[in-house]
């Protein structure tokens, strides 16, 4: 059964470790990418980029092009929108990797999150209703991760905890309305 890459359509038969990096590999080989692109991979209208990048959730692109920051910026918020406020998504992605314009304040950019998030998940063969269970996972996520400050990995460990139960809260509801449609 196909399954699709956190916040995009693209498919895969299995999401295992580092074929996120894969794929940004491929997407980015060229260098950036347009708004039709990121349109075309996540299923978003472009207005709506537009006004992430007017509202200083995500930086501009240049020459009308995306980095794979940026890719990954709009792949977190696309996949955690529909359990979190923005603005709440944003904060959290705030904690580890700064301001969108500003690179100085990055614990982790939003691509290296975005790729730990993805080798938390891969091979999805652990219990969501075991809160020791996801720790470890994130844990594990993290357990490279060298902290410029003392308590560092202990706010990505709980960053990608959040990400994990807010995209699969997300995933749930999606199934519980398909189970629900096929009654009616």
């Amino acid at each position: 059964m196909a399954t699709t890459y956190p916040g995009t359509t693209i498919e895969t038969l299995s999401i295992y470790k580092n074929s996120s990096k894969t794929l940004f590999e491929g997407i980015f080989a060229a260098g950036g990418i347009t708004m039709s692109q990121i349109s075309n991979m996540t299923g978003l209208e472009p207005y709506l980029i537009q006004n992430w990048v007017k509202r200083k959730f995500l930086s501009s692109p240049v020459k009308k092009l995306y980095s794979s920051e940026q890719f990954a910026r709009i792949l977190i918020i696309n996949m955690l929108r529909d359990s979190l406020q923005i603005e709440a998504i944003c904060n959290l992605i705030d904690v580890i990797c700064g301001e969108p314009n500003d690179k100085s304040d990055d614990l982790i950019g939003d691509e290296e999150l975005y790729h730990r998030y993805v080798n938390m998940i891969a091979e999805w063969d652990f219990d969501l209703y075991n809160k020791a269970d996801i720790l470890r996972r994130a844990e594990l996520a993290t357990d490279d991760f060298e902290e410029k400050n003392i308590g560092d990995r202990q706010k990505l460990i709980k960053i990608l905890q959040v990400m994990l139960y807010a995209h699969a809260s997300s995933k749930l509801r999606d199934t519980a309305r398909e189970i629900f449609s096929t009654l009616q």
